[in-house]
């Protein structure tokens, strides 16, 4: 298994987070739990599904993925390599004229969201290169290519670093006090840059943040306590809803 990071040319940094070249040769079936940007990829060879309810619904060779609030299941066929594309929380806004809330939950093809022609090229040209920095460069020529002229929305920016900030525990009217603006107009402009809600956008980071906590040696009743969780129990549903399992069992295996 191969799996390399690339950071992007200084044209699409403010935008996107990096890229990704993965190649597997086995068969494999995975959880991918959620992120706070969204994905694109393209496979120049082999095969992704997703699995829900025990139903494998085959996904196009270039999607995307959007935010999502729970764990999803991916099946890859064996040999099969793939470049992703991870775009910061209010990058892809930038790049396409679709509601970005629209694909909140969604893994859809990107031809829904980009010119099919555009799209095939893009393909035609990753199956024929034989390396990654060229394999690279044509996705990125793509994404320069849909590049849109618009203005970054600084409130939201600020409203995405307050949130990280206080690792997603900050509450939605503290916030809107902080930036001086009324509940209604901030969800609306939030979830049309971002493609959530703060609230949800807000979890998705705590969560990140449980994981990371995961990892050190700490008890889960500290864990759940530093993480502002009301008790156990509702630490408990929150992350079976993010990882599909519970917290004593996925510490158990890190």
């Amino acid at each position: 298994m191969r799996f390399e990071k690339f950071i992007p040319t200084d044209q699409l940094k403010p935008y996107i987070k990096y890229f990704i070249v993965s190649e597997n040769e086995l068969e494999n079936e995975y959880k991918v739990f959620p992120l706070s940007g969204l994905v694109i990829g393209f496979q120049y060879k082999g095969k992704l599904s997703t699995i829900k309810d025990n139903k494998e619904s085959r996904l196009t060779s270039a999607g995307i993925t959007g935010i999502t609030d729970g764990y999803k299941i991916f099946r890859n066929s064996a040999d099969i390599a793939t470049i992703l594309v991870y775009f910061n929380e209010t990058g892809f806004v930038h790049f396409a004229s679709h509601p970005v809330n629209e694909l909140f939950n969604l893994s859809l093809s990107l031809n829904d969201v980009f010119d099919k022609n555009r799209v095939a090229e893009v393909e035609e040209k990753l199956a024929v290169a034989n390396t990654d920095k060229l394999r690279i460069k044509i996705v990125e020529q793509f994404l320069v290519s849909q590049l849109k002229d618009i203005q970054t929305d600084k409130l939201i920016i600020e409203a995405v670093r307050l949130i990280y900030q206080t690792n997603g525990k900050i509450r939605i009217k503290e916030l809107n006090e902080k930036l001086c603006i009324s509940q209604s107009p901030f969800e609306k402009r939030f979830r049309k840059v971002v493609g959530t809600t703060a609230k949800k956008f807000a979890s998705i980071v705590r969560f990140n943040t449980v994981l990371d906590n995961l990892s050190e040696r700490k008890s889960l009743t500290d864990i759940c306590y530093e993480n502002n969780f009301f008790d156990q129990a509702h630490f408990i549903k929150d992350f079976r809803q993010f990882t599909g399992d519970t917290p004593e069992n996925f510490k158990r295996f890190l």
